[in-house]
């Protein structure tokens, strides 16, 4: 046997070149693997409706028509108890963030002065496209989409970076896994839907007058559901059509509560109380907590949106996120309670904050001194029921219930059993009944330690010269577009 180091020079088997030219074959097999793995993550597609609550036809509610999105309800899970309010710009702050906007000072409706997000907090988008996503806020629809998306986005905050990848739905295709949102704007007001409900069989809830401007105004909500609907139908449709339907998890919910007098900018159910409908596409397994076909009735707060999208993506929830995720093998704790806050809405400065567990809503009013019917114009622009009940109001044709809207002044504290009284018109809060004066103690304690420990801002007034300011300011429309990044 002639020793290696015998042979002559170009014969020599030399270990590292070996080391080497195994490495390079190694990474020439992993990286086809890499790029097939990254390739099975789902895409997620959002569809959000402004101002809107649950009412759909598989609700139960009468004279709507919402086909489209019972049947993603059928093929997916329906959540009956997802909060997330309570105005358009305060909710898209928190859900775009997983934060509460009590804690990054995004609290007050359209924000005269954004603050940049703390550290180690950001959009959404930021996060998925940091985890490879694609990402989109849908304008530009395809042709059979007789409509565009409304690209609302309405943050109160800045932030460093882009928002969004594309607006243009042709972009999906050739940029998977894509994150991907269409806002639709058809259940805010003003309402401009086909009419097909008859206002004589719409069922108003007990607070609201049983009044011809009080049944069509509710009709007009319904038939702006509809429309809703309608649109949704296309987009799935289109959907199936690109060959993404397979691939992709759609999101279907509302981005704050109903658009009615006692709903958006309040902290009742109906102010919080949203649909969230979630189909799991069939090339993807589902979560053991996922069974198509049903409905889960989890507490679960719009925060939790964020960390969940994270998770689906890939990558790990952002340490500060406030949000749990509620989906898949790393789901965390259920919630005990869900909170809700109003502060400066408009012109109008108002702090409550609320707290409810599923049985019982407590609400406590700091300033208890603004009625709930304060001036707005807003309010008395577009709501026929909110001048409505002034006038009723002015003629004693109001029913107890409904003349607790009309007082000058709201109450200290309030407590509803949701269970007995759904529609909330029992205020419990000075009840003596044992069961009663618990929770109201027990959820006030419980409040009381949110606040501090999500660091409520809200607890600093914002400066004396601000409500005149927004009096004065332009219109800001329905939040589109500009202002969201540092550099605009």
């Amino acid at each position: 046997m002639v020793p290696v180091t015998s042979l002559a020079p170009s014969t020599k088997i030399h270990a590292p070149m070996i080391r080497h030219a195994l490495t390079l074959l190694y990474l020439a097999c992993l990286i086809p693997v890499l790029h097939a793995a990254e390739a099975k993550r789902p895409n997620i597609l959002w569809l959000i409706a402004e101002d809107f609550g649950a009412h759909l036809s598989c609700t139960g509610t009468k004279e709507v028509r919402t086909p489209n999105i019972d049947k993603l309800a059928t093929e997916g899970v329906r959540y009956t108890r997802f909060y997330n309010g309570m105005v358009c710009s305060v909710s898209r702050s928190s859900f775009m963030t997983g934060m509460h906007a009590v804690s990054i000072g995004a609290h007050n409706h359209r924000t005269l002065d954004k603050k940049m997000l703390p550290e180690g907090v950001k959009p959404l988008t930021s996060w998925m496209r940091e985890a490879g996503y694609f990402t989109a806020n849908l304008v530009t629809l395809p042709e059979p989409c007789d409509f565009k998306g409304s690209g609302k986005t309405d943050w109160n905050f800045q932030f460093e970076g882009p928002d969004f990848d594309s607006k243009d739905w042709a972009d999906l295709k050739s940029h998977g896994p894509f994150y991907a949102q269409i806002n639709f704007k058809e259940t805010h007001r003003d309402y401009k839907s086909p009419k097909k409900a008859d206002p004589a069989k719409v069922e108003l809830p007990p607070y609201y007058p049983d009044h011809p401007i009080a049944r069509q105004d509710w009709a007009d909500y319904l038939d702006a559901a509809t429309e809703l609907d309608r649109k949704i139908g296309l987009v799935l449709e289109a959907l199936q059509k690109d060959g993404l339907a397979d691939d992709t998890i759609v999101i279907f919910f509302g981005d704050n509560g109903q658009s009615h007098v006692r709903g958006k900018q309040f902290c009742y159910e109906e102010g919080f109380r949203v649909p969230l409908v979630i189909r799991w596409p069939k090339n993807f397994p589902a979560p053991a907590n996922f069974k198509p076909g049903t409905l889960d009735d989890r507490l679960l707060d719009g925060i939790d949106l964020a960390p969940t999208m994270i998770d689906i993506g890939g990558a790990a929830k952002p340490p500060k996120m406030q949000g749990r995720i509620c989906l898949g093998p790393r789901t965390e704790a259920p919630r005990e309670y869900v909170f809700g806050s109003r502060d400066r809405c408009d012109e109008t400065p108002m702090r409550i904050r609320a707290v409810a567990n599923g049985h019982y809503r407590y609400i406590h009013n700091f300033t208890p001194e603004v009625p709930f019917l304060a001036a707005n114009a807003y309010k008395e622009k577009q709501y026929p029921v909110w001048n409505l009940l002034k006038t009723l109001h002015a003629e004693g044709k109001l029913t107890p219930a409904q003349e607790v809207l009309c007082q000058p002044r709201m109450p200290d504290q309030e407590l509803y059993n949701l269970d007995t009284d759904p529609f909330e018109i029992h205020n419990l809060a000075n009840s003596t009944a044992p069961e009663d004066q618990a929770q109201l103690k027990k959820l006030r304690g419980v409040l009381d330690q949110w606040i501090i420990d999500v660091d409520d801002q809200g607890r600093t007034p914002e400066p004396a010269d601000t409500v005149q300011r927004v009096k004065s300011a332009k219109p800001a429309g329905k939040g589109k577009g500009k202002g969201k990044r540092k550099a605009e």
